[in-house]
């Protein structure tokens, strides 16, 4: 049958049409209704503002986070707290580095979100703090003074994984280590300064000081506290509940992490600061040094006691001799 230039195609079926349009509806709904935030689960987020875009506030605080990139320690702290009430030589970490031994507390952050040099977790005992949190000074009350904030520039993570057929090819390690802060936790390569191995120690060296870290770029505190979360399968990441890493195919199993910090200045802590045990062994080598001293004291005086009396009776069978 010949078709006429006017000729059209039969229009598809009411309810396909009614599919398609549904479809999309329901489609463009959902696309709004996926506000969340990928680089911190650990908030609130909705479109509940004038703008309608997605904003997410850190739980705890309610501080609007940026989900481009990683949230501070400082307001993931207070969200855990809100949480909470709901191949080469090893490193041999420096005699200043920190260890944070103190746990969880509710830290107060600043207008950035970063941590306030002094901190009292709402109580009248305070102390200072590095720019990771970690307390520098020993703890005092109200009237202690923490004049700046020191920044934390070299951190070392002490990892040891569980035991394996064979050893991990170092530089298989290294390239993997290195892609996995670069690529999730966002810190510019430059900032990976070391990954050390002897089976089965690993050590990775984070190095950032304040002239080098440029506005925008990652910390080196945040990006160490998102791998500590994901290393302890408390990942901050959303869809992710731990650390997830192959090295040629065979997985990365952390057993045990101890994470080291050294500060741009020594911290300031007092002998209270020192453990029992430690004291004890301070105490029992002061003695010994007291106690050697004391033995050369007197076997000196024997000594000396012994040459005299020798002197004195020679002296007197001198004098018995007959003078020429």
């Amino acid at each position: 049958m010949a078709r006429g230039p006017g000729f059209a195609l039969p229009s598809p079926p009411m309810p396909l049409l009614l599919l398609l349009l549904l479809a999309a509806v329901t489609g463009q709904a959902a696309a709004q209704d996926n506000c969340t935030c990928p680089t911190n689960k650990m908030t609130i987020c909705s479109r509940d503002n004038p703008g309608g875009r997605c904003l997410c506030r850190a739980l705890g605080s309610g501080f609007e986070v940026n989900c481009s990139t990683l949230t501070s320690k400082c307001l993931l702290l207070k969200a855990r707290m809100k949480a909470t009430q709901s191949g080469r030589k090893l490193v041999r970490p420096s005699e200043h580095a920190l260890v944070d031994n103190d746990g969880l507390y509710d830290p107060d952050c600043d207008h950035e979100g970063r941590f306030k040099a002094r901190q009292c977790n709402q109580t009248s005992v305070c102390w200072c703090v590095n720019s990771v949190g970690v307390r520098r000074t020993d703890k005092g009350d109200q009237s202690l003074r923490c004049d700046e904030l020191v920044r934390t520039h070299h951190i070392l993570i002490d990892l040891r994984h569980r035991p394996a057929a064979r050893a991990f090819n170092h530089s298989d390690l290294d390239a993997e280590l290195r892609r996995l802060f670069r690529e999730r936790y966002r810190l510019l390569p430059r900032f990976v300064a070391a990954v050390h191995y002897e089976q089965p120690t690993i050590q990775i060296e984070l190095q950032q000081s304040a002239s080098q870290k440029a506005p925008g770029d990652v910390d080196i505190a945040d990006a160490a506290y998102y791998f500590e979360r994901d290393v302890k399968g408390e990942s901050l990441f959303a869809g992710r509940s731990g650390l997830d890493v192959n090295v040629r195919g065979e997985p990365l199993q952390v057993e045990r992490t101890l994470i080291y910090y050294l500060d741009e200045k020594p911290p300031q802590f007092s002998m209270k600061r020192l453990t029992s045990g430690l004291i004890a062994v301070i105490v029992v080598v002061v003695v010994a040094l007291v106690i050697g001293v004391l033995v050369l004291v007197v076997t000196n005086r024997r000594r000396s006691g012994r040459y005299r009396k020798v002197e004195i009776k020679e002296l007197g069978e001198l004098r018995k001799e007959p003078s020429l």
